[in-house]
């Protein structure tokens, strides 16, 4: 259903991946259920200091989560055809369709959680 393929909206050589549909996924759907590794908040100090700062997903209120599997290599737009939810149940960032998807499209999600969302991103900020 899904895939890694190198993705044109990177403009780092290096890291230039992005998830992409494999076949036609209807809206609802169920992408990818991405495990977490969770870690108290007063940690990611320590993460600030390493290229997983970029990564990382607010988990709850006291802790930041690391997204195992494909969860970390979908891009962002404001403007995104997939959404996540958290589930605290199964210790997962569930990917779920937010529109029809064609086979050989990437999947985006608005990094910001929410998808009208259109706050400067994180890393954005940064470069002000």
């Amino acid at each position: 259903m899904i895939e890694i393929k190198a993705s044109l909206l990177s403009d780092d050589g290096e890291f230039n991946r992005g998830v992409f549909a494999s076949r036609d996924i209807k809206k609802g759907e169920l992408l990818h259920e991405a495990p977490v590794i969770a870690y108290p908040n007063e940690q990611h100090e320590h993460i600030e200091k390493t290229l997983l700062a970029d990564y990382a997903f607010e988990y709850g209120i006291h802790h930041t989560a690391i997204l195992l599997g494909y969860g970390m290599l979908f891009n962002h737009s404001y403007e995104p055809n997939a959404i996540y939810e958290i589930n605290f149940d199964n210790h997962t960032f569930d990917f779920y369709a937010y529109k029809d998807i064609k086979a050989g499209e990437e999947i985006l999600i608005n990094y910001n959680g929410d998808v009208d969302d259109k706050e400067p991103l994180w890393f954005d900020q940064e470069k002000e």
